[in-house]
Protein backbone atom coordinates (compact mmCIF):
# COMPACT_ATOMS: atom_id res chain seq x y z
CA UNK A 1 0.00 0.00 0.00
CA UNK A 2 3.18 2.11 -0.29
CA UNK A 3 3.23 2.61 3.45
CA UNK A 4 6.83 4.53 2.60
CA UNK A 5 6.56 6.51 -0.05
CA UNK A 6 7.26 9.73 -2.06
CA UNK A 7 4.20 12.05 -2.34
CA UNK A 8 2.89 14.95 -4.56
CA UNK A 9 0.05 17.12 -4.55
CA UNK A 10 -1.76 19.22 -7.25
CA UNK A 11 -5.24 20.81 -7.01
CA UNK A 12 -7.58 21.19 -9.96
CA UNK A 13 -11.09 22.59 -10.52
CA UNK A 14 -13.74 19.26 -11.31
CA UNK A 15 -14.62 19.53 -14.72
CA UNK A 16 -11.01 18.85 -15.37
CA UNK A 17 -11.85 15.84 -13.99
CA UNK A 18 -13.39 13.57 -17.15
CA UNK A 19 -10.58 14.50 -19.39
CA UNK A 20 -8.40 13.43 -17.08
CA UNK A 21 -9.61 10.20 -15.97
CA UNK A 22 -9.77 9.70 -20.30
CA UNK A 23 -6.13 10.53 -20.29
CA UNK A 24 -5.33 8.04 -17.78
CA UNK A 25 -6.31 5.22 -18.85
CA UNK A 26 -3.44 3.61 -20.88
CA UNK A 27 -1.77 3.71 -17.75
CA UNK A 28 -3.90 3.41 -14.65
CA UNK A 29 -6.93 1.53 -13.92
CA UNK A 30 -8.86 2.54 -11.13
CA UNK A 31 -9.25 0.19 -7.65
CA UNK A 32 -12.47 -0.76 -6.92
CA UNK A 33 -13.28 -1.39 -3.06
CA UNK A 34 -16.39 -3.75 -1.95
CA UNK A 35 -17.68 -3.02 -5.52
CA UNK A 36 -17.23 0.63 -4.98
CA UNK A 37 -14.72 3.10 -7.22
CA UNK A 38 -15.39 6.29 -5.09
CA UNK A 39 -15.31 5.60 -1.25
CA UNK A 40 -16.15 7.71 1.46
CA UNK A 41 -13.53 8.39 4.01
CA UNK A 42 -14.44 10.70 7.22
CA UNK A 43 -11.11 11.99 9.41
CA UNK A 44 -10.44 13.69 12.80
CA UNK A 45 -7.19 15.05 13.05
CA UNK A 46 -5.38 15.94 16.33
CA UNK A 47 -2.91 18.55 17.23
CA UNK A 48 -1.49 20.21 20.05
CA UNK A 49 -3.22 22.86 22.04
CA UNK A 50 -1.19 25.55 20.11
CA UNK A 51 -1.60 23.77 17.01
CA UNK A 52 2.57 22.53 17.03
CA UNK A 53 1.96 19.91 14.24
CA UNK A 54 0.25 22.73 12.28
CA UNK A 55 3.54 25.16 12.47
CA UNK A 56 5.94 22.37 12.01
CA UNK A 57 4.38 21.90 8.63
CA UNK A 58 3.59 25.85 8.23
CA UNK A 59 7.67 26.36 9.24
CA UNK A 60 8.73 23.82 6.39
CA UNK A 61 10.25 21.68 9.39
CA UNK A 62 11.32 18.19 8.27
CA UNK A 63 10.55 15.57 11.10
CA UNK A 64 6.60 16.25 11.40
CA UNK A 65 3.77 14.22 12.09
CA UNK A 66 0.13 13.91 11.08
CA UNK A 67 -2.20 12.09 13.45
CA UNK A 68 -5.61 11.08 12.76
CA UNK A 69 -8.22 8.54 13.29
CA UNK A 70 -9.57 7.47 9.62
CA UNK A 71 -12.59 5.39 9.15
CA UNK A 72 -13.37 4.00 5.61
CA UNK A 73 -16.94 4.29 5.15
CA UNK A 74 -17.37 1.95 2.55
CA UNK A 75 -15.00 -1.03 3.96
CA UNK A 76 -16.45 -0.35 7.33
CA UNK A 77 -12.67 0.37 8.78
CA UNK A 78 -11.46 2.40 11.48
CA UNK A 79 -7.75 3.27 12.12
CA UNK A 80 -5.63 5.17 14.11
CA UNK A 81 -3.11 6.57 11.53
CA UNK A 82 0.40 8.20 12.05
CA UNK A 83 2.18 9.97 9.18
CA UNK A 84 6.06 11.14 9.58
CA UNK A 85 7.65 13.21 6.86
CA UNK A 86 11.33 12.45 7.41
CA UNK A 87 14.31 14.92 6.35
CA UNK A 88 14.59 12.84 3.06
CA UNK A 89 11.43 13.89 2.13
CA UNK A 90 9.81 10.71 2.48
CA UNK A 91 6.38 10.24 4.03
CA UNK A 92 5.81 6.75 6.54
CA UNK A 93 2.21 6.20 7.24
CA UNK A 94 1.72 2.95 10.44
CA UNK A 95 -1.72 2.95 11.70
CA UNK A 96 -3.88 0.47 13.76
CA UNK A 97 -7.22 -0.51 13.70
CA UNK A 98 -9.22 1.44 15.82
CA UNK A 99 -12.08 3.44 15.97
CA UNK A 100 -12.34 6.66 17.51
CA UNK A 101 -13.11 6.66 20.88
CA UNK A 102 -14.76 10.63 21.95
CA UNK A 103 -12.62 12.64 20.54
CA UNK A 104 -9.72 11.24 22.58
CA UNK A 105 -6.77 9.02 22.11
CA UNK A 106 -6.88 6.09 24.35
CA UNK A 107 -6.43 2.26 24.38
CA UNK A 108 -4.09 0.65 21.78
CA UNK A 109 -4.12 3.75 20.12
CA UNK A 110 -2.43 5.33 23.10
CA UNK A 111 -0.09 3.13 23.25
CA UNK A 112 0.55 3.01 19.59
CA UNK A 113 1.09 7.00 19.90
CA UNK A 114 3.56 6.82 22.29
CA UNK A 115 5.54 3.81 20.15
CA UNK A 116 5.74 5.81 17.14
CA UNK A 117 5.88 9.48 18.81
CA UNK A 118 7.37 11.70 21.11
CA UNK A 119 4.04 12.76 22.10
CA UNK A 120 1.28 11.14 25.10
CA UNK A 121 -2.28 11.22 24.46
CA UNK A 122 -2.87 14.23 27.02
CA UNK A 123 -0.46 16.67 24.55
CA UNK A 124 -3.29 16.14 22.06
CA UNK A 125 -6.65 17.21 21.39
CA UNK A 126 -8.89 16.82 18.53
CA UNK A 127 -8.61 19.53 15.90
CA UNK A 128 -10.16 18.88 13.05
CA UNK A 129 -12.67 17.00 10.97
CA UNK A 130 -12.50 16.24 7.43
CA UNK A 131 -14.74 14.05 4.71
CA UNK A 132 -14.04 14.03 1.66
CA UNK A 133 -14.99 11.16 -1.35
CA UNK A 134 -11.48 9.47 -3.39
CA UNK A 135 -11.00 7.52 -6.26
CA UNK A 136 -7.92 5.55 -6.14
CA UNK A 137 -5.54 4.46 -9.62
CA UNK A 138 -3.15 2.05 -9.60
CA UNK A 139 -0.51 2.36 -11.76
CA UNK A 140 -0.25 -1.07 -14.36
CA UNK A 141 3.23 -0.70 -14.97
CA UNK A 142 5.29 0.04 -11.75
CA UNK A 143 4.35 1.13 -7.76
CA UNK A 144 2.94 4.10 -8.09
CA UNK A 145 -1.21 5.27 -7.08
CA UNK A 146 -2.97 8.46 -7.65
CA UNK A 147 -5.97 9.27 -5.65
CA UNK A 148 -8.45 12.03 -6.51
CA UNK A 149 -10.40 13.43 -3.17
CA UNK A 150 -13.64 15.62 -3.99
CA UNK A 151 -16.06 17.13 -2.22
CA UNK A 152 -14.21 18.23 1.24
CA UNK A 153 -15.65 19.20 3.88
CA UNK A 154 -13.69 20.54 6.86
CA UNK A 155 -15.79 20.51 10.54
CA UNK A 156 -15.25 22.46 13.86
CA UNK A 157 -16.68 23.56 16.71
CA UNK A 158 -20.37 23.50 14.63
CA UNK A 159 -18.47 25.34 11.55
CA UNK A 160 -18.05 23.63 8.59
CA UNK A 161 -17.24 24.41 4.95
CA UNK A 162 -17.35 22.42 1.68
CA UNK A 163 -15.58 23.09 -1.26
CA UNK A 164 -17.70 21.70 -3.84
CA UNK A 165 -15.30 21.43 -7.56
CA UNK A 166 -11.99 21.72 -5.76
CA UNK A 167 -10.00 18.17 -6.44
CA UNK A 168 -6.67 17.71 -4.77
CA UNK A 169 -4.67 14.82 -6.23
CA UNK A 170 -1.99 13.15 -4.75
CA UNK A 171 0.01 10.63 -6.53
CA UNK A 172 2.18 8.13 -4.02
CA UNK A 173 5.73 6.41 -5.27
CA UNK A 174 8.49 4.08 -3.48
CA UNK A 175 10.73 7.10 -4.95
CA UNK A 176 10.68 9.91 -7.24
CA UNK A 177 10.69 9.23 -11.26
CA UNK A 178 8.73 9.01 -13.98
CA UNK A 179 5.21 9.31 -13.66
CA UNK A 180 2.63 10.11 -16.50
CA UNK A 181 0.18 11.22 -14.31
CA UNK A 182 2.67 14.03 -13.33
CA UNK A 183 3.36 14.55 -17.17
CA UNK A 184 -0.10 15.07 -17.59
CA UNK A 185 -0.18 17.83 -14.56
CA UNK A 186 2.87 19.47 -16.49
CA UNK A 187 0.78 19.24 -19.79
CA UNK A 188 -2.00 20.68 -18.52
CA UNK A 189 0.33 23.41 -16.63
CA UNK A 190 -0.65 22.44 -13.05
CA UNK A 191 1.97 23.03 -10.64
CA UNK A 192 3.09 20.96 -7.47
CA UNK A 193 2.02 22.26 -4.33
CA UNK A 194 2.43 21.16 -0.50
CA UNK A 195 -0.51 22.26 1.14
CA UNK A 196 -2.04 19.32 2.61
CA UNK A 197 -5.90 18.76 3.70
CA UNK A 198 -5.69 19.11 7.33
CA UNK A 199 -3.28 22.47 6.75
CA UNK A 200 -6.08 23.67 4.24
CA UNK A 201 -9.12 23.03 6.84
CA UNK A 202 -7.41 24.92 9.97
CA UNK A 203 -6.54 27.36 7.68
CA UNK A 204 -9.96 27.81 6.68
CA UNK A 205 -11.50 28.01 10.05
CA UNK A 206 -9.34 29.66 12.75
CA UNK A 207 -9.23 32.98 11.86
CA UNK A 208 -5.98 34.84 13.01
CA UNK A 209 -3.83 31.28 12.85
CA UNK A 210 -0.69 31.90 11.34
CA UNK A 211 -0.57 30.64 7.99
CA UNK A 212 1.59 33.52 5.42
CA UNK A 213 3.79 30.16 4.02
CA UNK A 214 0.64 28.44 2.85
CA UNK A 215 -0.77 31.90 1.41
CA UNK A 216 -0.05 31.45 -2.07
CA UNK A 217 -1.51 27.59 -2.58
CA UNK A 218 -4.38 28.79 -0.35
CA UNK A 219 -5.00 31.76 -3.19
CA UNK A 220 -4.59 29.43 -5.62
CA UNK A 221 -7.08 26.73 -4.03
CA UNK A 222 -9.43 29.83 -3.68
CA UNK A 223 -9.02 31.19 -7.43
CA UNK A 224 -10.00 27.08 -8.56
CA UNK A 225 -13.00 27.43 -6.11
CA UNK A 226 -14.26 31.04 -7.54
CA UNK A 227 -17.19 31.20 -5.55
CA UNK A 228 -18.57 27.19 -5.00
CA UNK A 229 -17.61 27.13 -1.44
CA UNK A 230 -20.36 26.89 0.95
CA UNK A 231 -20.69 27.43 4.81
CA UNK A 232 -22.97 26.43 7.24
Amino acid sequence: MLMDRMDAKYAFRIEMLELLLEQMKPTYQVLEVNGHRISRYESVYFDTNDFELFHKHHNERANRYKIRFRKYVESDLSFFEIKFKNNKGRTIKNRIKQAATEGTIANEAEKFLQKKTCFSARDLEPKLGVDFYRITFVNRFRPERVTFDLQLTFKNNGVSQTMNNLVIAETKQERSGRSEFVRLMKQHHIREGSLSKYCYGISCLNEGIKNNNFKPDIKRFNKLLNDTTTST
